[in-house]
């Protein structure tokens, strides 16, 4: 009871209208509330996640034993997923276990941040030093090739992401931010003319211009800033998004739940979403800045960059800003994965919280000593 009192609860005040909204949502989109009874059960799961992983002490993670198990064990998950995985819309990227599909390449994204905050916080002061830059990326590049084979190019994404921004924050230079934008730029020309597939391709060329193709390419496209515009100011009202009910918007329970939601909740409903939000990050930020070493600190921005990843690239596909894939939106889409994955991290954040703050009472009570 005594680690319950020392919770930050506005880190999970920022959790809960999210949670909420995404719930109310999913409720309104089918008669059957199949969504929403699935996904209150993840609710259920991922909230005693967070409360195992706030329980056990974050120092534990420190263990390079731990945490390259962690790594194996995501990557040996991938590699398994090639020849028992099953196939939904093109990728081969979920177990079906027990009537609920798995997706392991959600905990692998929580696996690397714990990997590259390891590598990152011992080799800070060096860290412009090319060879740490190649091994770092090597961690990388074998999930990330691995998640794009299936193909699925959204999570592929992030995890670069997770990578290139860790390490901007690691210290690099300008110098080696020029040499990335470079390598960025080719590595992108390979990708589109050897790499991606057919399909990819007809995306990015729908985000383009949506209305060359508006009954194939751009069709999800289309209706979903359609579903963002028809919301207006406070909404058409739960249960009443007709672009969602009627199924013109695909997937509204998972790609496009901004967009349904938007639809419902109207611009005041966005505000609500982006103010918790924020309040999430200030927490996380501020949580990890006050934590007493490095690793936490990296630990804490890569959780805030794998959040920032998974919402720009899901609002930026639901407003016709990027081309469509399959990224959910935190704590809101339906996805158990993601979902447990996301507790987990948040669990993380907690413990070192409450560890912080014992500390902090500790070196507090050796200093009234001393001045006593």
């Amino acid at each position: 009871m005594q680690i319950l009192r020392r919770f930050d609860w506005l880190l999970l005040c920022g959790i809960a209208p999210l949670l909420i909204f995404g719930l109310l949502t999913m409720k309104s989109l089918s008669g059957d509330d199949y969504f929403f009874w699935r996904q209150l059960i993840w609710v259920g799961v991922s909230s005693a996640v967070m409360l195992v992983c706030a329980f056990v002490d974050w120092r534990t993670l420190k263990s390079s034993a731990a945490i390259l198990g962690l790594y194996a064990l995501g990557v040996g998950l991938l590699v398994l997923l090639a020849f028992v995985g099953f196939a939904t819309r093109g990728a081969q990227s979920w177990f079906y276990i027990g009537g609920f599909a798995v997706e392991p390449v959600e905990p692998v994204k929580l696996f690397l941040i714990l990997v590259f905050a390891k590598y990152f916080s011992r080799r800070y002061v060096e860290i412009a030093l090319f060879r740490h830059i190649a091994i770092s990326f090597l961690y990388l590049i074998v999930p990330m090739t691995l998640v794009f084979l299936h193909p699925d190019f959204g999570s592929s994404a992030i995890l670069f992401f997770i990578w290139i921004a860790m390490l901007l924050f690691s210290g690099l230079t300008f110098r080696h931010i020029a040499l990335f934008a470079g390598l960025g730029i080719v590595i992108a020309a390979i990708g589109w003319f050897f790499v991606l597939q057919p399909y990819q391709k007809t995306r990015v060329v729908a985000f383009f211009n949506p209305e060359n193709d508006p009954k194939k390419s751009g069709y999800h496209a289309i209706q979903a800033m359609i579903a963002v515009g028809s919301g207006e100011l406070w909404g058409k009202g739960v249960g009443y998004g007709t672009q969602s009910r009627l199924n013109f918007l695909p997937e509204s329970e998972t790609d496009f739940m901004f967009a349904a939601f938007a639809e419902e909740w109207g611009f005041v409903g966005i505000v609500l979403v982006f103010l918790s939000f924020t309040l999430l990050f200030w927490r996380i930020l501020h949580i990890s800045m006050m934590s007493p070493d490095n690793f936490s600190k990296l630990f804490g921005l890569g959780v805030c960059f794998l959040l920032v990843g998974h919402i720009a690239i899901h609002v930026g596909m639901n407003i016709g800003l990027l081309p469509i894939t399959g990224i959910g939106l935190p704590f809101m889409s339906y996805g158990g994965s993601f979902l447990v994955t996301l507790m987990a991290a948040i669990g993380i954040i907690e413990s070192i919280a409450i560890r912080s703050s014992d500390l902090k009472a500790y070196e507090d009570g050796d200093m009234a000593a001393l001045t006593s």
